[in-house]
């Protein structure tokens, strides 16, 4: 579970929420640490799980000699008091034997700590989409009935698509829809968890391909940027983050 850095635990009630999700061409995590370098977010524990890959390495934010051996590790929580946010950043693969645990274990640290919000930053085949979801944007979201009250009619007006649900059975029934996210590792199932679970989730995803998926990254960003504020808008053409 989570293991802090700190003297005194940190308390992340009221706290909005952002993790990726460990998809094709690892956008979520590049927007991840988008957002923890853009926003200058300190280090304030771990987590601790056999769930993931085990992983190591240099401090991936580092600005200077001294702090560039600062050990980096599979899952870091970053935390931004004044904005009351943190960031989970998830580095390595969930193995895949214990993909149900891994999201039982992330579903109760959320509830456990009291986030008001949780949003998972994720992607899907742009060429397994469906004939519907090759119009407009790329960008899509859903949410959890726990979150559609409070944040349906803002989504709404910021003009956001909603993932669209495929026939279950093309070219056989129209009837029955599913959920669909391929390529999207866990977002489906957490989604699931959460709607099960009274958590309050959003999903912003994008559609795209394995490549050079920095591009996919800030298109990411500056979308959830539109609800969240986190900067101020960009100017220009700047994109958030273009200063790294």
């Amino acid at each position: 579970m989570f293991v802090t850095t700190e003297d005194t635990p940190p308390c992340f009630r009221g706290y909005t929420l952002v993790l990726p999700a460990v998809s094709v061409g690892n956008v979520g995590q590049l927007a991840a640490d988008l957002i923890v370098s853009t926003l200058g977010m300190p280090r304030v524990g771990h987590f601790h799980t056999d769930c993931l890959v085990p992983m190591a390495g240099n401090n991936p934010y580092a600005t200077s000699d001294q702090d560039a051996a600062v050990l980096s590790t599979n899952a870091e929580v970053y935390s931004s008091p004044d904005m009351k946010l943190a960031v989970l950043q998830i580095r390595a693969p969930v193995v895949q034997t214990k993909v149900k645990q891994f999201r039982r274990l992330i579903v109760s640290w959320i509830k456990s700590s009291g986030f008001t919000r949780t949003i998972l930053l994720s992607s899907s085949h742009a060429y397994q989409r469906d004939d519907q979801q090759l119009l407009g944007s790329p960008l899509r979201y859903l949410l959890s009935p726990a979150l559609q009250n409070e944040a349906g009619e803002r989504v709404k007006g910021l003009q956001w698509q909603e993932m669209e649900r495929v026939c279950a059975f093309p070219g056989i029934s129209d009837s029955e829809q599913r959920l669909h996210i391929p390529g999207g590792g866990i977002t489906k199932g957490l989604y699931t968890d959460c709607c099960k679970e009274d958590v309050a989730l959003a999903v912003v995803l994008i559609f795209c391909s394995e490549g050079d998926n920095i591009p996919d990254a800030f298109a990411l960003v500056n979308h959830l940027n539109n609800w969240l504020q986190l900067v101020a808008k960009p100017v220009s053409g700047m994109c958030v983050g273009q200063r790294l």
